[in-house]
């Protein structure tokens, strides 16, 4: 993948296909401590301890489409590549937390890329699932929970495309605020 943010597209797919109702996303850049944390946590249908030692193998998957599964062991390459870590904890029934961090100067870190349009693609693709998205910038942050933007809105979906260039203008607007337009 070229971009972090793929990366939080692809893990973030995993957990709706396993189930999740809500999927909290949570960006950190911290220029102090040179580094950018990305946690996704979700609840859906979690992983057994077999599973959850399998599944930073390339090797498996438990789609039927297919005999690979190549986005959780990138993004741990990924992690681990740029001077960071990665560790992921599950729980049957409960959900997962998948945890990335990246040294940001490293020159072998991928870029984060247009967060923006993932979280916004996200939110208006997959109605049937609440995101809290969070978004970090040294002592700077902002918020969009779907579910606030629910209990406003009522019945009209996300995907309305008055609500739909909303959210987009919303996550633009906030990024900027919060990082002065940082190119990631």
């Amino acid at each position: 993948m070229t971009e972090l943010s793929l990366n939080v597209l692809d893990i973030t797919n995993n957990s709706i296909v396993a189930g999740a109702s809500l999927v909290i996303i949570h960006i950190t850049i911290n220029t102090a401590m040179d580094l950018l944390t990305i946690q996704i946590k979700d609840n859906g249908n979690g992983m057994t301890n077999e599973q959850l030692k399998a599944v930073v193998d390339p090797f498996f998957t438990t789609r039927t489409t297919r005999k690979v599964g190549l986005g959780v062991p990138f993004f741990k390459f990924q992690a681990e590549a740029a001077g960071g870590t990665f560790h992921i904890s599950s729980t049957v029934g409960e959900g997962t937390t998948v945890d990335a961090s990246f040294v940001l100067s490293h020159i072998d870190r991928m870029p984060l890329g247009d967060i923006t349009s993932t979280i916004h693609s996200l939110i208006t693709c997959n109605l049937a699932v609440d995101f809290d998205y969070i978004y970090t910038y040294d002592d700077q942050s902002f918020e969009l929970d779907t579910r606030t933007f629910r209990t406003i809105l009522n019945d009209i979906p996300l995907n309305t495309k008055e609500v739909s260039t909303y959210i987009k203008e919303y996550l633009t607007e906030n990024k900027i605020a919060v990082d002065g337009g940082a190119i990631l």
